[in-house]
């Protein structure tokens, strides 16, 4: 594994850590950002006994191939809640607490942010097969004050204290290739001192977004997507509770694995056209982009009083260079390479009629093509009983079966796929639908052609 290989696994491990941090439009008097923290939270077992949904633990299980003097390195990566608290100062000396302050035209806010945190450890193989290998560790508690005028006011930051422990083991799996099955398993033993009255106060003990990257140097990590078939029972053995194990960094990397309680495939990667996180992983950053940027100058700066990084969003997006901008429009990725051998004319030659438009394909024609059904050739006016079929999953469709219709147009897809628009003779907006070129369209499989026959069984 290269530095390369790492960086990438550590740019999509940083979009895990801030997934969901804070949503559009950015600000904490959005709706969508009252309930906060929802992917990967390890909560202190005390809370996690009164809400069996909210886990005090998680656990990764994968398969390495590797031997046994090998060493095996787990990184843990979780936020820690901090509370932000604007503090007033008041003329007589004292001080209060306040939800927000405006300071020389600067609004300073209450509010939950998040602090970063990492542990790393270490184990040789040999010693993780003669016995489980286990590590404390904890963080805070911490405080810090932050001064925003002397006659105004200040800040106060407070995280409190995280206790918990990094569990590590392993086993050789049967089989020919003898395997490492590799069990790490992330605990959160923080008992708060007061009794927690809600989902908010178990979250400043909490472990948030945790996640681990797990690395083998010289290893080879199993796919737990798509395992080689000698391997599959083994992977499927694996235990994995609230997390789950991919291989991380480039394809070429293979003694790398991200597991993250967001499920990705292996090797993902951030797209190379992302100027920068927007805390929603499977943004489409053209239109969070547009949509952030036609926020109010007051939406704007609500923002940018609610969270740090929502300030460094704001002022990213704006100062965005159009360059970069169109960037953001799309890309066209895995195409094949164009021979060496293929000739100029089989990559310049173009239709001057682009293939979506009905003008370049004069062998289709809607309004006079038909097709047969039953033996009966059917077209645009021919009448016919709608049947639609079994595979069809819209119940209303319950209520077309045996009404009589007038087909409008017969259609190929590119696929030769024959789709039959009709109109019911019954339906009161026929017309209006007709001029909007709204139809019903069915398979040549629902619809039965209207003959003497058939016109008499309907008619019983």
């Amino acid at each position: 594994m290269t530095t390369d290989d790492l960086d990438q696994a550590r740019k999509v491990a940083d979009a895990v850590l801030y997934e969901g941090y804070l949503l559009y439009p950015y600000h904490q008097a959005s709706q969508k950002n009252q309930a906060r923290f929802q992917f990967g939270v390890l909560m202190p077992a005390a809370y996690a006994a009164a809400d069996p949904s909210e886990p005090s633990a998680s656990q990764t299980q994968c398969l390495v191939e590797c031997g046994d003097d090998a060493r095996v390195e787990v990184g843990l990566r979780f936020l820690q809640a901090q509370h932000r608290q604007v503090r007033q100062s008041l003329g007589d000396g004292s001080v209060r607490d306040v939800d927000s302050l405006v300071v020389a035209g600067t609004e300073y806010t209450s509010w939950d942010e998040a602090v970063p945190r990492e542990e790393l450890v270490r184990a040789g193989v040999s010693e993780l097969l003669a016995g489980e290998f286990s590590v404390p560790f904890s963080v805070g508690p911490e405080e810090t004050t932050t001064e925003i005028d002397p006659a105004a006011g200040f800040i106060t930051r407070t995280a409190q204290a995280v206790y918990g422990i990094i569990r590590i083991g392993a086993r050789r799996v049967a089989g020919p290739f003898g395997a490492l099955r590799l069990t790490v398993r992330i605990e959160n033993l923080t008992s708060p001192g007061a009794a927690l009255r809600g989902r908010d106060d178990a979250l400043a003990h909490a472990l948030i977004a945790a996640h681990t990257l797990i690395r083998v140097p010289g290893g080879t990590f199993i796919s737990m997507t798509d395992p080689p078939e000698w391997a599959a029972a083994e992977v499927a053995a694996c235990v994995n509770l609230g997390t789950w194990p991919v291989l991380a960094g480039p394809p070429q990397c293979r003694d790398l694995m991200l597991s993250s309680p967001v499920i990705l495939y292996d090797h993902a990667e951030v797209a190379p056209e992302s100027q920068g996180d927007l805390f929603d992983a499977t943004e489409i950053d053209e239109i969070l982009t547009l949509r952030t940027l036609a926020l109010t100058d007051a939406e704007k700066q609500a923002a940018r009083a609610t969270d740090p990084r929502a300030s460094e969003l704001m002022d990213r997006l704006e100062g965005m260079p159009p360059e970069l901008f169109d960037k953001l429009h799309g890309a066209i990725r895995y195409l094949n390479a164009v021979p060496a051998q293929a000739s100029p004319a089989a990559v310049t030659d173009r239709p001057d009629v682009p293939w979506w438009d009905p003008g370049s394909d004069t062998s289709v024609s809607p309004e006079t093509d038909h097709v047969i059904v039953n033996g009966v050739a059917v077209a645009r006016g021919s009448k016919v009983i709608m049947r639609p079929g079994s595979r069809r999953a819209d119940a209303q469709d319950l209520f077309l079966a045996g009404r009589a219709a007038t087909v409008e147009a017969v259609l190929f897809d590119v696929d030769d796929q024959v789709h039959v628009a009709v109109t019911p003779d019954d339906d009161p907006a026929a017309d209006l639908n007709a001029s909007h070129g709204r139809f019903l369209y069915f398979a040549t499989d629902e619809i039965e052609p209207i003959n003497n026959e058939s016109r008499t069984e309907e008619s019983a």
